[in-house]
């Protein structure tokens, strides 16, 4: 059924702040959650997180007292509604538990995003930085069995496997070659959605690392949240990059608006939980409210109106799933990339003298810690920890599960 958001009204904005009660919710039982509530879950709250922080640059940048009255006003709603969100995740799952989720939803997203994606351009990148996400959940997994005694396919509810992805060692890059050509906005609305997305939800990855990476004990933890930490400011930069830079604050205040929209619209179609989807349907609501202030503001300051940004039609859904063969397809493929400048091109194809390389040497030296924690799950049970649902690795240098198998994952010369 079409849903056209200009057209919503929503919640009014005055009747949208919440008591401490209400923004207190109610969290998920860990060992019963559907592993794609938790990931909707880790999204919403990136989501949220990006507009708050948005809506206080838009401030920062402008002079205006009654606008940055209105803008102050639905970002602390979206305060509100980000503690709420945040609040679902329990105080029981351990950091490591609620990486594994962390890294299940950049898996499965990532490879959603890419196959609704049309720009060939966009898809390529995001099938480049979801076999990076890949090898981190893999990473984590075997953290997580050496440290909890756990195992992560539990938590991903077998619907993610686990085994190599690019490996991590191998993506550390110049800067220089994670930045990437701009798409533009009006040409394909729909592809913004998806970068915006994105963008939030590794930049809430980014920000999460920044804060929990010394919450590990172990040394060989806490190195591989610095090592993947660093790895996500690739991610955030690589797909910012893609953002089209020459909307205005008062177009990207639209965008934003209709971006949450979509996503909250989305989740009321998939979520099981019915709490959980209550708390989806409110968020709506409210969005729809914000879209609504957002359009007011727009035709206030710009004379023009909202509607001739964005299609009058939500996009299809969002919808968070199984995405297995995808990405073994993805992996079977383009596991041996790297960047060039903007461009993707196979490691091998490098010249010698390449700044990758130099870079590799200067981050690569003795201690890798994503190398280390393989190292280290292998000693204590004579392989890798792995959960490959449709059999045997589809690369076959990446088969071996023992020390020979590791060693051959740093084959494609770096």
């Amino acid at each position: 059924m079409e849903f056209k958001p200009f057209q919503e009204k929503g919640m009014p904005i005055e009747k949208q702040v919440k008591s401490w009660p209400e923004v207190n919710v109610q969290p998920y039982n860990k060992n019963e959650v559907d592993p794609y509530t938790r990931c909707r879950v880790i999204l919403m709250n990136g989501i949220e997180v990006d507009a708050a922080l948005f809506k206080h640059e838009f401030a920062r940048h402008s002079a205006d007292i009654d606008l940055n009255r209105q803008v102050a006003m639905t970002r602390k709603i979206e305060q509100e509604q980000q503690k709420m969100v945040n609040g679902l995740i329990p105080g029981d799952e351990s950091v490591i538990e609620n990486t594994i989720g962390y890294e299940q939803l950049a898996v499965d997203l990532t490879a959603t995003l890419a196959k609704m994606e049309s720009d060939p351009y966009v898809k390529k990148i995001f099938d480049f930085g979801l076999l990076e996400d890949f090898d981190h959940l893999y990473r984590y997994a075997n953290l997580l069995e050496t440290l909890e005694g756990k195992k992560a396919e539990k938590i991903v509810g077998k619907m993610t496997e686990i085994m190599p992805g690019r490996p991590t060692i191998a993506e550390h890059r110049n800067p220089f070659d994670d930045v990437r050509k701009p798409v533009d906005m009006k040409s394909d609305p729909a592809s913004s959605l998806n970068i915006c997305t994105l963008v939030a939800a590794e930049q809430q990855t980014m920000n999460y690392y920044m804060n929990v990476l010394n919450r590990p004990i172990d040394p060989v933890g806490r190195g591989l949240y610095q090592e993947i930490g660093m790895i996500e400011e690739q991610h955030v930069t690589q797909y910012e990059s893609l953002c089209d830079p020459k909307p205005n604050w008062f177009e990207r205040l639209v965008m934003h608006e209709y971006h949450e929209v979509w996503l909250y619209h989305s989740l009321v179609q998939q979520e099981p939980d019915p709490a959980i989807k209550k708390i989806w349907k409110m968020c709506l609501e409210m969005e729809l409210g914000h879209l609504q202030k957002a359009g007011e503001i727009f035709r206030k300051y710009q004379k023009k109106d909202p509607e001739e940004l964005l299609p009058e039609v939500l996009p299809a859904p969002l919808i968070l799933e199984s995405q297995m063969e995808y990405v073994r397809d993805i992996l079977s493929t383009q596991v041996n990339l790297t960047a060039n400048g903007t461009d993707l091109v196979p490691v091998d194809q490098l010249p010698k003298d390449h700044r990758y390389f130099a870079y590799q040497k200067m981050v690569n030296k003795k201690f890798i810690p994503s190398q280390e924690v393989i190292r280290e799950h292998i000693g204590k049970f004579k392989k890798d920890y792995r959960f490959e649902a449709l059999g045997a690795h589809p690369v076959g240098i990446y088969q071996k599960r023992d020390e020979a198998g590791l060693n051959a994952q740093t084959s494609i010369d770096v």
